[in-house]
């Protein structure tokens, strides 16, 4: 591509304008410019199919459209900016900004504790400069990473951002581009990293033109949002090079640190070097060039473990993956649902199991999915499984969108925060869950088209029914919706809310301090488990620090006979404790071991002991 350009306008000073796209349909392609004044310009076609040129008198905040073959006019499929919408034109940006952290190179994988939020709903205001006020919030809980929910260009002001049809242009209604380099570069300033949920499975039903530039999709698959695209057929060179291209445009424009890819499960590409190779490769080349740290994380239903395994072990090289399993076994475990695909959890020893090895689901038969699923993951390393008890889909997801803090108790609660902030695993909160937000987040959009919008909501009771989750499901089309999911900051500093943020705040804290938490490694721990009373330990290690966990997943106490290393043991921790808002704990505050001793456990709770030197 250096011989034609970077996709879509690029400003290049001194009022020219490069423009480059991708329309081997077209025999004739034109720029036509709205503003200032209205002109077309001719771009000349090169023999893979790509229309460019240079044009003069072009400055940034011009408006336009592509002319294809004298008839229609469409937004540029790259356009970096689309202030009027889906349907309008596209308007050309100069690139430049005056970035403050300039020398900020990432942190490594190993300490994220990443914070997912929706920009729209995270604040009244629903912008990016209107999070930078909240970056000091996060500092201060302990947040390494924040996460946003997709940000490219979307129909109307409000939607989860995965019906995004311009995965260039940054959503108008939260900023912008620089909206967006603003909220990076504070987050930078501040030590914290930025991940960025990209979306390359598919594009949105309202305002998607690319296949009137050429053959982006495919007729062979069929997704569950509609048609598949061209990944593996032919002129799917060029369609890889679009998606890579605006990888790649993230890391250099925005100085984004992690793509979260969403759905991988869903790209559907037989080829022998397949997409997602090659995006692993183009990104993590990229980073070495520009001496950063920069991660993918995916996300997959399929629980196949060549996602995340060297490349020189026969893998795809991704740096993480989203591990479904480690929630989805916690969730029931504490709330006891059993539809849908959580018919397939529910017993203790898959718990564990997410502990050992990732994946609970590595070739057993899914009653669910009436097959077996899933492959081994027992030799991948912790550090490459992400895990949480709430994420944007695990709730939103739900007829309601109820959080998991209306479902069960408080001291359930904790127990699931725990289970996972001292896991071995990179844990991910979402937006709210750190003070037990009671805001819902249900689906929303803000769609023109009355049979899709029609559609959506057919769709969203279709895919429920198996669930038969009981009440009306909100309207996602209506603005009450939207408006009802955002975050209520006040409770952080309101009785029960003020404790759990406090209680997480401290998780975090000694995960960090700790160097056995801190370390993200399964060979430097060993899971034993109770299935009978519910009762999980967790022997943790890295060189001389060495933690223990107890954790009673249980609704009742006991005095149960552990194997705890020899050595004297100092409670650091217990969710049961009066400060976290327990009734008392029953574990002692020494434990001197022989190797085995009986302790007293909670119900519904969590003990870290740390080993004296």
């Amino acid at each position: 591509m250096k011989e034609r350009g970077s996709l879509g306008a690029t400003y290049l000073g001194d009022g020219r304008c490069q423009f480059v796209v991708w329309a081997p349909s077209a025999k004739k392609v034109e720029v036509h410019l709205t503003t200032p004044e209205e002109r077309l310009i001719v771009l000349k076609k090169d023999s893979k199919g790509y229309h460019h040129v240079v044009a003069d008198n072009v400055m940034p905040g011009s408006f336009y459209f592509y002319r294809l073959n004298d008839k229609a006019e469409r937004p540029d499929p790259a356009s970096k900016f689309q202030p009027r919408d889906v349907h309008g034109p596209s308007q050309v940006v100069d690139s430049g900004f005056s970035w403050r952290g300039e020398g900020w190179a990432g942190i490594p994988l190993e300490d994220y504790i990443i914070y997912e939020l929706h920009t729209g709903t995270f604040t009244a205001e629903g912008t990016f400069t209107a999070v930078i006020p909240h970056i000091d919030m996060l500092k201060e809980l302990g947040i390494t990473a924040l996460e946003l929910m997709p940000v490219a260009q979307f129909p109307g002001d409000r939607n989860w951002g995965y019906d995004g049809v311009y995965p260039f242009a940054v959503q108008e209604s939260y900023g912008g581009p620089e909206g967006l380099k603003q909220l990076v570069d504070a987050c930078h300033r501040q030590g914290m990293a930025v991940v960025l949920d990209v979306v390359y499975n598919h594009l949105g039903p309202e305002g998607n033109y690319l296949a009137d530039f050429g053959p982006y999709f495919t007729d062979r698959y069929q997704t569950p949002w509609g048609r598949a695209l061209n990944f593996d057929g032919s002129d799917s060179d060029e369609v890889r090079r679009f998606f890579i291209e605006n990888a790649l445009y993230w890391i250099r424009e925005f100085h984004i640190d992690a793509l979260r890819l969403d759905a991988l499960h869903a790209i559907l590409d037989t080829s022998s070097f397949t997409f997602i190779e090659e995006l692993s490769r183009a990104v993590h080349n990229e980073a070495k060039r520009m001496k950063r740290k920069v991660f993918l994380i995916g996300e997959s239903a399929a629980n196949d473990a060549r996602l995340i395994r060297d490349v020189v072990a026969g893998g795809y090289g991704l740096d993480a993956q989203w591990n479904d399993d480690f929630h989805h076994a916690v969730h029931v475990l504490l709330t006891g649902e059993k539809t849908g695909y959580y018919q397939d959890y529910g017993k203790f020893r898959q718990l564990v199991k997410a502990f050992k090895e990732g994946f609970v689901y590595s070739g057993e038969y899914s009653s669910y999915r009436r097959r077996r699923h899933g492959t081994s993951s027992k030799d991948i390393p912790a550090r490459r499984f992400t895990v949480c008890i709430q994420n944007h889909d695990q709730v939103g997801n739900r007829a309601q969108g109820d959080r998991l803090s209306c479902l069960v108790s408080f001291e359930k609660l904790k127990l699931a925060a725990a289970l996972y902030l001292l896991s071995p695993f990179v844990p991910l909160v979402f937006m709210g869950e750190e003070y037990g937000e009671t805001t819902p987040f249900p689906y929303f959009t803000s769609h023109s088209e009355p049979a899709l919008i029609d559609a959506v909501r057919r769709g969203r009771q279709e895919e429920f029914a198996a669930f038969r989750w009981q009440g009306e499901i909100p309207e996602p089309q209506d603005e009450a919706t939207f408006k009802n999911a955002r975050l209520n900051h006040h409770l952080r500093h309101e009785s029960e809310h003020k404790t759990l943020f406090a209680y997480y705040q401290e998780l975090i804290r000694l995960r960090r301090q700790v160097p056995a938490l801190r370390n993200l490694d399964k060979k430097t721990m060993k899971v034993i488990s109770y299935e009978k009373e519910k009762i999980l330990l967790l022997h943790r290690w890295q060189d001389e620090s060495e933690a223990v966990i107890i954790y009673n997943c249980g609704e009742g106490g006991f005095a149960v006979k552990l194997p705890v290393p020899k050595g004297r043991w100092r409670r650091r921790f217990d969710s049961a404790e009066a400060a976290w808002g327990g009734g008392n704990s029953s574990t002692p505050e020494i434990l001197s071991s022989w190797g085995e001793l009986f302790i007293p456990v909670t119900p519904a709770s969590a003990a870290l002991f740390v080993k004296e030197k």
